[in-house]
């Protein structure tokens, strides 16, 4: 029997959309507020894949669910790119004028900020998750009260619509991975994008030789993030994302790349959500 999937927030969460859109749209999910719990969930065996968001296209990389999938030895086996549009919803029978407050994860509150500059009468309060809180409004009938969320939770939890589209930047993407505890059997026509870390030495042009062994392998740098070492202060480890046209242009690179670096690791092979 195939185990649900596990999301970060609930039903109308932009997690959730991702299992609809990459999965199917019937695909059972089970419910965390947090990634820890996601995480979890796969740690005990009560689901075999899970759904975290890893970078978003303003606000940059979510450094600690790296840490997540690296401390846990995950792979990452998928990865799918959803366009972020927020929504403004509260209780019918109101408009802007009578919002007070409006609640959203802090994410969400950063990339609408410039909309509220409009209304500075509304204090901008943060919260666990976009959906959770159309939800709570919902069923504790909060008046004055609005999210941001996506339109799928204004139509889940039947609230109203105030504005569409209230990000800041219109083209604001969150890149998503699907993520289970082992590397799967893998398919090297498909393949063609993977993750990767490793650590250097603080030495000149150490990390500069590594990018010529992407270039001269013809490998594509398509994300580079550093991530200090708690135990070993001023020494770095990195993770980097890559594409590529010929799998054993990729496997010449790796075979280099763990005699250079120190202890390098593949997170995940899998194919690129660009394509």
């Amino acid at each position: 029997m195939k185990k649900p999937i596990a999301i970060q927030g609930i039903k109308g969460s932009f997690h959730h959309i991702v299992a609809q859109n990459y999965f199917n749209s019937d695909a059972e999910v089970v419910e965390f507020m947090s990634f820890d719990g996601v995480i979890n969930s796969l740690l005990e065996m009560q689901t075999d894949e899970v759904v975290m968001a890893l970078e978003n296209s303003i606000a940059g990389s979510i450094i600690p669910n790296y840490a997540l999938i690296d401390n846990h030895q995950l792979s990452i086996v998928g990865e799918y790119y959803l366009g972020i549009e927020h929504c403004l919803m509260a209780l019918a029978n109101q408009n802007i004028e009578d919002i007070k407050e409006v609640h959203s994860h802090p994410m969400a509150l950063l990339q609408c900020k410039v909309f509220f500059k409009n209304y500075p009468h509304i204090k901008l309060v943060e919260a666990k998750d976009t959906a959770d809180v159309a939800k709570q409004i919902k069923e504790q009938q909060l008046k004055g009260i609005a999210a941001i969320a996506s339109k799928n939770a204004a139509e889940l939890y039947h609230l109203n619509v105030l504005a569409e589209s209230i990000q800041t930047i219109k083209h604001n993407e969150t890149r998503f991975v699907i993520v289970k505890r082992n590397h799967e059997d893998k398919d090297i026509n498909t393949i063609n994008k993977a993750s990767l870390k490793f650590e250097l030495d603080h030495k000149r042009g150490s990390l500069a030789a590594i990018l010529n062994v992407l270039s001269d392998c013809k490998l594509n740098l398509t994300k580079i993030q550093s991530l200090p070492k708690i135990e070993t202060p001023w020494k770095y480890a990195f993770f980097v994302d890559v594409t590529f046209e010929v799998y054993k242009d990729y496997e010449k690179a790796n075979s280099i790349m763990k005699l250079m670096a120190e202890n390098f690791k593949v997170l995940g092979e899998y194919k690129n959500g660009r394509r």
